[in-house]
């Protein structure tokens, strides 16, 4: 099924005689989402008034990855006297994880890169969590084995066989290997390109890049320019390039900016003293045990179901109005300063007197639709022709991104049943048309249409799933379209307003974990400082 053809004929009945006979009856699931009702509340909020005032010194709103970050360092400068507000009935945002009897599983992020040394708040926390051991500064750390992800990692299937890595293989011709072979010459050489200031041209985090103008240049263009432009015509590496901007960031690399998409190869520069570097950090959860690990720490602080609907400043600090679903009750929160881990577009909806450039700035943006399902089995499938089974799974010119195996890390991961978890970014139309599509479709429409996908390779998955859940996410990521990197609105946000400080991956342009810890911590380093507490920088 080609791309562009898949999200009309998930609405198809044909589509069921298309796959194996066995999805004729469909495997039970659940159908999820993100903020799918609250969110749009919050457009006319459409809440009771608080009857209930509660006082805290600090005011998270969000927690994601950003917001537990901001807490995490509160927590670690001794800072106690704070409250988190999340909106979903669990923390986490895009890391969010889920468990059933076979195992735990994603619902989003479902790894960690290694994190280079300029990421060194990602290096803290790891250390405090106990998955980097010694020193977080040190060049080549040591991680924990049993997060550092199990061989083989990743495969690609194409033209009836699967091969090891991503990079297409299987009958590509002599001319085109050596184009891919030039574009990753040129990769790694941008790697280690500094401008003449001692930048990396692309850091991670984003703040620490070059801003010469010739790299900025590139945020004005698309990614499918560049590769033109620079002699890359080969089709397999233009599907594998589509394929690392549409999986990190939700975007076809004909609309993703050119700087967002060189980012992706050239930012990753971690190593390890006892892994490769192309080694990522994993569970079976994917980035959820991060979440369980930082949530547990917050205990009462911590108030999931809570949706802040209304944010005003005044002279003494910051009202915050919020909605407690589980109570179906609304309370005020009054507060000396506020931590806005929240994506961006929901702010002008919130906050009252926001700067006007404040509010285009965060109007401005455009997000990622995303569909994620876990497909529980009752065994493994059958590998296939070509390489084993591996953690990623990806099929070239398929409509999804794949799959990951929830039980990789096992010892004994071919054994037994397991959770398999698909990825799919609505990436080939416009996101509001995604977005509709992705709301209105039912859960047996999605099934359907995966076990499809799924059986072009595994003939015998249909007949060995179990439970196939969906969650969708209408607005999973921003889309680093070009423009949105270099945005003097979208950098100033790093300032501040007022009492309230901005702390999200929107504010870096791009939705990785590495930004959302770095955008967090930031913003509680500066909330600290002007709270007067003594504190170690977590970014120096």
């Amino acid at each position: 099924m080609k791309r562009r053809d898949f999200l009309a004929a998930a609405a198809c009945a044909p589509l069921l005689a298309c796959a194996p006979p066995e999805t004729a009856t469909l495997p039970a699931g659940e159908l999820r989402g993100s903020g799918l009702d609250l969110g749009h509340r919050l457009q006319g909020r459409d809440f009771a008034a608080p009857i209930e005032v509660r006082k805290a010194p600090v005011l998270v709103i969000g927690a994601g990855i950003a917001g537990l970050s901001a807490a995490w360092k509160l927590q670690a400068a001794g800072f106690d006297e704070f409250l988190v507000t999340e909106m979903e009935p669990e923390p986490g945002g895009n890391s969010r994880s889920g468990e059933n009897t076979v195992s735990a599983y994603p619902f989003g992020g479902h790894y960690l890169p290694l994190p280079t040394r300029e990421s060194t708040a990602v290096r803290e926390l790891l250390a405090d969590l106990g998955a980097l051991q010694g020193d977080p500064r040190a060049a080549r750390p040591v991680y924990d084995e049993l997060l550092l992800c199990h061989a083989p990692q990743e495969r690609l299937y194409k033209d009836g066989f699967w091969h090891e890595g991503l990079m297409p293989r299987v009958g590509v011709g002599a001319a085109e290997r050596a184009q891919m072979a030039r574009f990753q010459a040129h990769m790694a050489e941008l790697k280690e390109t500094r401008d003449a200031s001692g930048r990396y041209a692309f850091a991670l985090p984003v703040a620490l890049s070059s801003r010469e103008a010739k790299w900025r240049a590139l945020d004005r263009i698309t990614m499918r320019t560049w590769l033109l432009e620079n002699g890359y015509d080969a089709p397999g590496l233009h599907w594998y390039v589509n394929y690392a901007c549409r999986d990190d960031y939700g975007t076809n690399y004909a609309a993703a900016s050119a700087w967002a998409g060189l980012h992706y190869f050239a930012c990753r520069t971690g190593v390890a003293a006892n892994a490769a570097s192309d080694a990522v950090l994993t569970a079976p959860s994917g980035n959820g045990w991060i979440v369980k690990a930082l949530a547990a720490r917050l205990g009462e602080k911590l108030l999931s179901g809570a949706t802040v609907f209304r944010l005003s400043q005044h002279r003494q600090g910051v009202t915050a109005d919020v909605w407690l679903s589980r109570e179906n009750r609304a309370v005020r929160v009054e507060a000396g300063r506020a931590i806005w881990s929240s994506p961006l577009f929901l702010l002008p909806h919130i906050a009252e007197a926001l700067p006007p450039a404040i509010a285009s700035t965060a109007r401005a943006g455009s997000y990622a639709p995303w569909l994620v399902a876990n497909l529980t089995l009752e065994a493994m499938p059958a590998d296939g022709a070509g390489a084993a089974l591996a953690w990623d799974n990806v099929i070239y010119g398929s409509a999804g991104l794949g799959y990951v195996v929830a039980t990789h890390q096992r010892l004994q991961r071919d054994i037994g049943p397991s959770v398999l978890t698909y990825y799919h970014a609505l990436s080939d139309t416009e996101p509001q048309v995604a977005r509709q599509r992705l709301m209105t479709a039912s859960r047996e429409e999605w099934a359907s249409a995966i076990l499809a996908e799924l059986a072009r390779v595994h003939a015998d998955l249909p007949r060995l799933t179990r439970r196939l859940d969906v969650f969708r996410n209408g607005h999973a990521m921003i889309r680093p379209v070009p423009g949105v990197i270099g945005a003097p609105g979208r950098v100033a946000l790093a300032q501040g307003w007022g009492r309230v400080q901005f702390a999200h991956a929107d504010l870096s342009g791009l939705s990785l974990f590495e930004e959302a810890n770095y955008q967090g911590v930031r913003a509680a380093e500066a909330t600290l400082r002007r709270l007067g507490v003594r504190h170690s920088s977590s970014l120096a």
